[in-house]
């Protein structure tokens, strides 16, 4: 394609409201425009990139027995209240009403659509098991868009879903899309990690992350620096210690109630009673459809909201709003001893050989606490965020480490919740009616692009990898009005299209600095330099983008080292 012939529009700064940048570079480049806050039209070097990485996603899910379909884009309500999404899935779900006020949402996922569409039509253990994907455009009205296309508020996506007679069936279908996840980004040119995850408000028995690691990042990542463990921060299992700390032969402390007033924080307590926070219970309240609860960690760590949920097996769970005052709790001076709600501490609390807390009286803390003895009736469990340095909890002997990753992927064995609300059942080959298992896997295609910029990226533009960048080679003549620059650029680009080759020529008339500026803006792997100086010599340059490395060759041997070139990328 030559550049005149091309829509790109390519700007010299980035919008003020770039914050990452694959935002910055990907509105500069001319790949997206933003239309309304978290909707973006894709330009067409950015659908070039697109349609690439889907190209990549189809084959591997094709290769793995997946098969395309598409699903309507606007839902009935009616499914959703089936599966009792309607209400929890909350204001992210855009509602709509037809012209017969019939309640419909354009969808943010598309379990319930497949759901009914299998259990119409599929009747029989025969039938089963069975794998459909699309690649569509989701909506989910997001409280604050942000980072360009990597948190927009309408996106495309790939997401596929599984139906089986049994676990075992929907254990291999997760185990072969895990694979089929690692091929997609090892192609699309992408360092990743596979990570233990949360299932969320889609709901299942297990699940991973594929990651992205950048600073960018919006969750944390945990990964052992020795054996493969990774996961994601929220979901990271710690390495608990099993012995106290306490000694057998010391006398056991006295609980003790002390004055600390204004004292409220973690900080200020310590400070006033000069101790470490590690000698501290901290106890925070939380709402949840079972009622109030209390959580215990020690003073320098911070309660993980997903655990404790889990712990408690409750629907939803929350901080408590501190705005509605009880006459009970003392906000600020709460503390384990005389709480009258249900407690559960985190494991490391039984550890403490003793500890201060609050006296659930304002200006007041207690001193003296043996949670092995002053605690024993509390539930215990691992209930805090791992962090850098902690035991890896698969090899013990490795530590973590912690950075950002962006979620390009997540995969999710749903079990029968969708299938059971909705009555997807099936006749096993007893003639018995059985609940059908569903599996359900997801892909970004737009953030996939987004953090391949994210990752492969300089202080000039984008770095892209070949196998999704939208050409792979610009030839750039540096002299429009030389006749010998243009007549060897333009045989060259006509012989590397007989190649198959997909290539861009700038036949701009515009001065070499803004071509070379544009050049490693738009980021293609290969670029071939033509100019007066050099084809006085019978040569040109071929520069490799993501490194800099520059090579001279004949003209006659240029298509030959070009390809050898890519073969390396």
């Amino acid at each position: 394609m030559k550049y005149s012939q091309l829509f790109i529009p390519t700007l010299k700064e980035a919008p003020a409201d770039a914050e990452t940048a694959s935002h910055q570079y990907m509105v500069r480049a001319g790949l997206i425009r933003q239309l309304a806050s978290g909707i973006y039209s894709t330009l067409p070097l950015g659908l070039r990139v697109l349609r690439k990485i889907e190209n990549i996603i189809r084959e591997e899910m094709n290769n793995i027995g997946g098969q395309e379909l598409f699903l309507p884009s606007i839902q009935p309500a009616e499914l959703w209240k089936e599966s009792g999404r309607w209400d929890f899935y909350g204001k992210e779900l855009l509602r709509i009403r037809d012209r017969h006020d019939r309640e419909f949402c354009y969808g943010p996922t598309h379990e319930e659509v497949i759901t009914d569409l299998v259990r119409k039509e599929v009747h029989s253990y025969k039938q089963l098991p069975l794998t459909f994907y699309q690649i569509q455009t989701k909506f989910r009205d997001e409280v604050r868009p942000r980072f360009g296309i990597m948190r927009g508020r309408e996106f495309s996506m790939k997401d596929a879903y599984s139906f089986h007679a049994d676990e075992e069936s929907v254990n291999k279908t997760y185990d072969d899309m895990a694979r089929a996840y690692s091929n997609i980004f090892e192609r699309c040119g992408l360092e990743y990690k596979k990570v233990e995850a949360d299932t969320g408000s889609i709901g299942g028995a297990r699940s991973h992350e594929f990651h992205v690691l950048a600073d960018s990042g919006e969750d944390e990542i945990g990964f052992c620096n020795t054996c493969d463990f990774a996961s994601n921060l929220e979901m990271a299992q710690r390495c608990l210690p099993t012995k106290t700390n306490a000694s057998e032969n010391q006398t056991p402390p006295v609980v003790k109630e002390i004055s600390t007033p204004g004292k409220k924080t973690i900080e200020e307590v310590t400070n006033f009673l000069s101790i470490t926070p590690q000698e501290v219970i901290k106890t925070i309240v939380f709402e949840s459809d079972a009622g109030l609860v209390a959580g215990l960690c020690r003073g320098d760590r911070e309660i993980n909201p997903i655990k404790l949920k889990k712990l408690i097996d409750c629907e939803w769970l929350h901080s408590a709003d501190q705005s509605k005052q009880a006459d009970d709790i003392a906000y600020g001076y709460i503390g384990p001893i005389g709480l009258k709600m249900p407690i559960y501490a985190d494991a490391e609390i039984m550890q403490m050989p003793q500890a201060v807390a609050g006296a659930n009286k304002t200006d007041f803390h207690l001193t003296g606490i043996a949670p092995q003895r002053d605690l024993s009736q509390v539930i215990t469990g691992d209930l805090c965020f791992a962090r850098a340095d902690d035991p890896c909890p698969q090899c013990s002997s490795g530590k973590l480490q912690v950075k950002r990753g962006i979620e390009l992927g997540h995969i999710f064995v749903l079990g029968d919740k969708y299938s059971k609300a909705m009555k997807a059942n099936f006749l096993d080959s007893n003639g018995k009616e059985q609940t059908m298992v569903m599996g359900c896997y997801g892909i970004g295609v737009g953030r996939t692009a987004a953090a391949a910029i994210e990752q492969l990226h300089d202080e000039k533009g984008i770095c892209w990898p070949k196998s999704i960048a939208p050409f792979q080679i610009e030839i750039i003549p540096v002299n429009m009005k030389d006749e010998e620059t243009v007549t060897v650029s333009e045989n060259l680009y006509y012989s590397f299209r007989e190649k198959g080759l997909e290539i861009l020529l700038d036949d701009r008339a515009d001065r070499a600095g803004i071509k070379f500026k544009d050049a490693d803006l738009l980021g293609l792997p290969v670029q071939i330099i033509i100019g007066p100086k050099t084809l006085q010599e019978g040569l040109i340059e071929i520069r490799i983008r993501k490194t800099g490395e520059s090579i001279s060759s004949p003209v006659t041997q240029a298509i030959e080292e070009t390809q050898r070139i890519l073969a390396t990328l």
